[in-house]
């Protein structure tokens, strides 16, 4: 079984920095795009930022704060998040296009989602 976990993630003061992390474990090909999404309380899941090979999208209200980054031969995504603000505090999830062995086949690519890990930025 394939799964994500991420780690990384705890309490910080604002203006902070956090480095969060994504690995990716069991077998699977055909990683595409990995991305963060965040999801506050009370709120709908958004994401933060994608990376497809060297391309980068980042969401509007993290741009020139955070920066997404892959290790492939670790199958494992980054965010590092800088000067991080209270309304930075939410839920992040790791989100990962993968292919997984079907016993005599691959899967066709599919969505996954690790389990989450609390950011929190407070005084």
């Amino acid at each position: 079984q394939v799964q994500l976990v991420e780690s990384g993630g705890g309490l910080v003061q604002p203006g902070g920095s956090l480095r969060l992390s994504c690995a990716a474990s069991g077998i699977f090909r055909s990683i595409n795009t990995m991305a963060w999404y965040r999801q506050a309380s009370g709120e709908q899941r958004a994401l933060v930022a994608a990376i497809s090979g060297g391309t980068t999208n980042y969401a509007d209200s993290v741009k020139g704060r955070f920066t997404i980054s892959r290790d492939n031969a670790k199958n494992t995504v980054y965010l590092q998040m800088n000067s991080l603000k209270p309304e930075d505090t939410a839920v992040y999830y790791c989100n990962a296009e993968l292919s997984t062995w079907l016993s005599s086949r691959w899967s066709d690519p599919a969505n996954y989602w690790g389990q989450g890990t609390q950011v929190t930025v407070s005084s």
